[in-house]
Order: C-alpha cells, then structure tokens, then sequence
C-alpha cells in the first residue's frame, strides 16, 4: 500500500492510497466503512436518448466519481473489491455506482478517521517495504505451499508422491513437482521458509541447490512436527517468519492467541466475551484488548464499539485487531470475538 497524498485536520479528511497488492485490499475492506465519501476513476455509460426501436451499444466513458458507500465485498479470489453506493460527484448524481477496487487502483477516501483505520494504513505501508514469505511444509510423500498475507496464510497447494509411474524413481518425480510448484508460486523477492518433521526437507533442498542454485539461497530451515496449516501455524509460533519480515501481523496474532489460551487454562490474568472485556476495562485492567474484525465492523455499524476502544487507549491499553481469515481469528470468534490480556486477575 503506498499513500500518495494525506490531507487530515483532527482526524477528519482525505487520504489517498495506491492499492498495490491483494493484502491491501483486504485491508481497504476494514478500512472502508459505510458512509464514507470515495473518490475512483472508474466507467460509466453515459445516457444517451434515441428513438430507435433497438438502442446502439452505449460504450463507457471513463470518469472520476465520489460515491457514498453503502455497502462493500471482498473477493479475495478475483482479486477484488466491490464498493457500491450513490453518486455525489461527477456525472449521473443520485445514481447507484459500484467500484471494482483491483491492485493498481488508486483512490481517496474521505470520512472521520479511527485510530486503528490509520494504524492499519501506516502498517500496511511499511509492510509492503519488507520482504515477502513462502512457507513450504515437507513431509515423505506429501508437501503444501502456502503463501503469508497480511490476513493469513493462503495455502497455494498441495502435492502428494504419486504411486503411479514417472520419470526417475517416484521420490524425485514427487521432489521436481514441488520444485515446480515453487518457482510457479514466486512472483518476486519472496524469501522462503522451508518445514517439516525428519530430514525429507534437507533432502528437497539438495534438489533445489543442483536445479535452482539462486532459489535455494533464499531458503531457510524450521523443524515442525507436521505440514499443512498446523505445520504453518508452527513455523509462525517459532518465529521464522518474524526473523524474515521483522514484524509479522499473523505471528503477532499466533502468538497473543498462545498466551490468552494459556493464561484461560490458568484461570489466569485474562478476560473474554464482551461483558467481561467491558467489566476488565471498569477495573482499569485491560492490557492488550483482542477484537476479531468482523466484530470490529459490525459494532462500528451499531455505532458503539469506537467510545469503548478510545476508553481502552485513555486506559494505556493497546488494541490489536485478528484477521477472520486466520486460525487464531477463529478461535477469538469462537470465545466470543473480544478478549483481553489483562495486568492483574479480576
């Protein structure tokens, strides 16, 4: 995500951003709020009257518009985001618009800025300034790609050892289809985190230094004990990730999500379910306050949860939003989509 131009007078006015990939999509979708003034170029067809029995094609013409949102979808397989609402700049106002929002896009969004909106931008910018990861996890006969976003790990595929005939002995077969896999995988300057239990990884990689000299200086060594996204999950609990892009959202959030469950196994210093998290707050308690985003936009829309989180800020408790889209936002979903790690038991 790159910022072209930030023009703000006590949290209120316009920002521009050049969305370059599909992690700042999704972060836009947490961005973008119901009642927001955008700005995009975009096409329109232009009304034309006639009185033909049967109209010309019209064709679109390409015009800059400020539409007031009224709501917004993310296709993260289509690369997409749709913003839809009504025309108050430009051409045909008081009509209904829809924006296609793809990488390369760039658009102003005009509102009253939160906090976190403006934090997810500044880290989203720096973001896209570091490095990006692949995680391979190998095990004999099976092995699973998968790409880290900034709202998750997408898992881009999954190989397993054939038990039919190929070239060279089936282990080879099994290793050149991973390899290819990888180098279709690497769009870039991705660094590359190479997992899994027993010693079929280091045997991987000697293919991967005969075949692919450049790509194997690329890669580094994590022992798990599994593949697939377990085998994920512990690549990011273990810190490769972190080591690579020194600040890694999703293993910011694998790891608060390690310690609220042991602290909820303890009985310890911890709080979940909104009446907790509320009651936590009254006693001052609250540390790090936990919010999955879905949670996060749907009490921004009851027009609530924005009083509570500047109490939690006021408080000198710091807030971290979960992405949906990952394991550990699952598992805050599931205690109720709030939660905190506090300084002291209540």
């Amino acid at each position: 995500m790159r910022v072209m131009k930030k023009n703000l007078r006590d949290g209120d006015g316009e920002i521009s951003i050049l969305a370059e990939t599909l992690d700042d999509l999704w972060h836009l979708k947490y961005i973008i709020e119901k009642g927001d003034l955008v700005f995009a170029v975009t096409k329109r067809k232009a009304d034309v009257a006639t009185d033909k029995l049967r109209p010309e094609k019209v064709e679109k013409k390409i015009v800059r518009l400020g539409v007031r949102v009224e709501n917004l979808e993310f296709h993260k397989f289509s690369n997409r985001l749709r913003v839809h609402g009504v025309i108050e700049h430009g051409m045909d106002i008081g009509s209904h618009h829809t924006f296609n929002i793809e990488e390369g896009t760039e658009l102003s969004i005009v509102k009253v800025w939160k906090n976190d909106q403006l934090e997810r931008i500044d880290e989203a910018e720096a973001a896209s300034k570091r490095p990006s990861v692949i995680i391979v996890a190998v095990e004999e006969g099976d092995a699973d790609i998968g790409l880290v976003r900034h709202y998750g790990i997408e898992v881009y595929s999954h190989i397993t050892q054939s038990s039919g005939k190929g070239e060279g002995n089936l282990r080879n077969v099994f290793f050149q289809e991973l390899l290819d896999q990888l180098m279709h995988a690497i769009s870039g300057s991705e660094s590359i985190v190479l997992a899994g239990p027993g010693f079929t990884k280091e045997d991987f990689l000697k293919l991967v230094q005969q075949k692919e000299p450049d790509l194997a200086s690329k890669i580094v060594f994590e022992d798990t004990a599994s593949i697939g996204m377990s085998g994920f999950q512990e690549v990011l609990r273990r810190g490769a990730v972190d080591r690579i892009m020194e600040q890694s959202r999703i293993a910011r959030e694998a790891k608060l999500m390690e310690d609220l469950l042991r602290e909820i196994s303890m009985n310890g210093k911890v709080a979940y379910g909104l009446s907790e998290v509320k009651m936590a707050l009254d006693y001052g308690a609250i540390d790090i306050l936990l919010i999955c985003d879905e949670m996060l936009r749907e009490e921004r829309e009851k027009g609530e949860i924005d009083t509570f989180l500047q109490a939690v800020e006021h408080s000198q408790g710091s807030i971290v939003v979960f992405s949906t889209e990952f394991e550990p936002g699952h598992k805050l979903l599931a205690l109720g989509g709030i939660a905190a790690l506090l300084r002291f038991r209540i």
